[in-house]
């Protein structure tokens, strides 16, 4: 099995979001003044039509309407072989970001090529529905202390871009979304530092086939006015499987909102198909143990995926960090949405001045319209650290998608910290296991709930807690859900023993009082 893709940009070693200066620059101007030059040189990249999302997707059948073509590279090899240090100190000049000198709400700033980014995108700004292309110019970098071999092509591309917006304070300019490496992108809300991760598309994602991992090869970014609050990201997607059409409208604030919308085209259908791919990493936390080796009692961007279907139930699985790669699906009809959340956020659970683990953003994918059936995929790999993504998630439509005919779709993709992403009553808080004394065949799990459906319990009829055990174990028995004081948290507490098969066993627990359901449901594959 190919590894997911790792945590790009040096995410897991964190390149700090550099803060751009909102002050005018005379850069951009030059900067600006070289692409006229040569555009009025190669003539200006324009279509008979203005430039749309409609005239994107056409581009997309017509690309896939044809064999696969690898792009071209026009990288050296020196550069290709940069190591993350020496790519790492390659640093965009912000006096040159783009739309700075005119004052505008959004301005973008691009990536180097260089270690393990060495296909090269195309980056077109639109303005008045008209494409232009921003070349890509070695001026606009410093390099720090590289030393380069030789002179740096002109012609090489960019790795990638980010857009930077005054999301924290109004006099400074700091990154908003960045989109780098195949098709991976990432964003954050106020108040919050880069975590988890996006794609595109995600296809064989814990399949025991090769992973295939569609690129965006090509960017257009429509010019925002003065005052926007948003702004429009168009990106072209190809592999040898499928190319697509993307539209991101990305609206900062205290929580993050990018509305999707997206075609695809397939030339050919042999892959397990992973939309609104979310992709992030965990180690381990309280429900795994602490590690003798690490000083840090939990390590994680995400603790656990977070699903409401279309029937209306809330359902939350922890991650893990399994011993053997495992795929779990959670099938569904029109699911009203899903995510991956960071839902601890307490900074001692953590203790790591570094990762800030606790301000870590969650995700959450909101679809538009009816997703009709499929299943939410849950994809957790073994990792020895935190250096690689080895968690994904991502809805897998039951309907195959027909080559030439479009997969069309729309969802919203929040970018959020603790608000937001709950179900309106009650929430697993933690989730802890153990062994039994004297009884090495059996396991004692301990869940703990919170949440504004469970505040005036006390005053009520004693809580419940509803356990069921799937096949590989037998439920022993369940104790009295109390009320933790120092906490104001809810602990459910049941033991199972198993029947040692050692199958992967599901576990679901929720709370409830009389008829009435009060929390979402725990749902946790257990191995023996």
């Amino acid at each position: 099995m190919k590894m997911i893709m790792p945590a790009v940009y040096g995410w897991r070693a964190r390149v700090s979001a550099r803060r751009g200066r909102s002050r005018r620059s005379a850069g951009t101007l030059v900067l600006q003044l070289l692409a006229l030059t040569v555009a009025l040189i190669d003539g200006p990249r324009t279509t008979a039509a203005e430039f749309s999302f409609e005239l994107l997707q056409q581009r997309a059948k017509d690309v896939a309407a044809q064999p696969y073509a690898p792009t071209v590279r026009r990288v050296p090899a020196w550069v290709a072989a940069l190591t993350y240090e020496q790519h790492r100190a390659i640093h965009f000049d912000h006096d040159h970001a783009w739309w700075q000198a005119e004052g505008l709400p959004f301005q973008l700033q691009f990536f180097h090529p260089g270690w393990l980014f060495n296909e090269p995108v195309q980056i077109h700004e639109v303005a008045a529905g008209e494409e232009q292309l921003i070349r890509f110019d070695p001026a606009l970098f410093n390099y720090g202390p590289n030393r380069l071999p030789e002179a740096v092509p002109a012609d090489m591309g960019f790795a990638g871009l980010r857009v930077h917006h005054a999301l924290n304070r109004p006099d400074e300019m700091s990154e908003l979304a960045v989109f780098l490496g195949a098709s991976y992108f990432r964003s954050v809300a106020r108040g919050l530092h880069y975590g988890l991760s996006a794609r595109g598309l995600a296809l064989n994602s814990g399949e025991p086939v090769p992973e295939e991992f569609p690129r965006f090869t090509e960017f257009w970014i429509e010019r925002p006015v003065a005052g926007a609050a948003a702004v429009t990201v168009h990106a072209l997607l190809d592999s040898p499987s499928v190319a697509g059409a993307y539209r991101f409208v990305i609206t900062p604030g205290d929580a993050t909102v990018m509305q999707v919308k997206v075609a695809l085209y397939f030339r050919k259908v042999e892959a397990v198909i992973g939309l609104a791919p979310l992709t992030s990493m965990f180690l381990h936390g309280e429900n795994t143990g602490w590690s003798r080796d690490d000083y840090r009692p939990e390590v994680h961007d995400s603790d656990g995926l977070l699903m409401h279907t279309g029937a209306g139930e809330w359902i939350w699985r922890p991650l893990s960090n399994p011993s053997n790669a495992r795929a779990s699906a959670f099938a569904d009809r029109s699911p009203k949405g899903f995510g991956l959340l960071q839902r601890d956020r307490t900074f001692a659970h953590y203790d790591d001045l570094e990762a800030n683990s606790h301000l870590r953003p969650s995700a959450w994918v909101e679809p538009v319209g009816d997703w009709g059936e499929g299943a939410v995929r849950l994809v957790e790999l073994p990792t020895p650290d935190e250096t690689n993504d080895n968690i994904v998630a991502c809805w897998v439509p039951a309907r195959r998608p027909v080559p030439g005919e479009p997969l069309s779709y729309e969802y919203r993709l929040h970018w959020y910290g603790t608000e937001g992403g709950r179900p309106p009553g009650g929430y697993v808080a933690a989730t802890r296991e153990g062994a039994v004394l004297h009884q090495p065949a059996r396991r004692r799990m301990v869940v703990d709930f919170a949440g504004p459906g469970l505040e005036t319990a006390a005053d009520g009829e004693p809580l419940k807690a509803v356990v069921s055990v799937g096949e590989g174990a037998r439920l022993i028995g369940v104790g009295d859900v109390q009320r933790i004081a120092p906490t104001g948290l809810w602990r459910a507490v049941f033991e199972i023993a198993a029947d040692g098969s050692r199958r992967p066993i599901e576990l679901r627990c929720y709370l409830r009082r009389g008829d009435q359901t009060l929390t979402e449901t725990w749902s946790n594959l257990w191995t023996p």
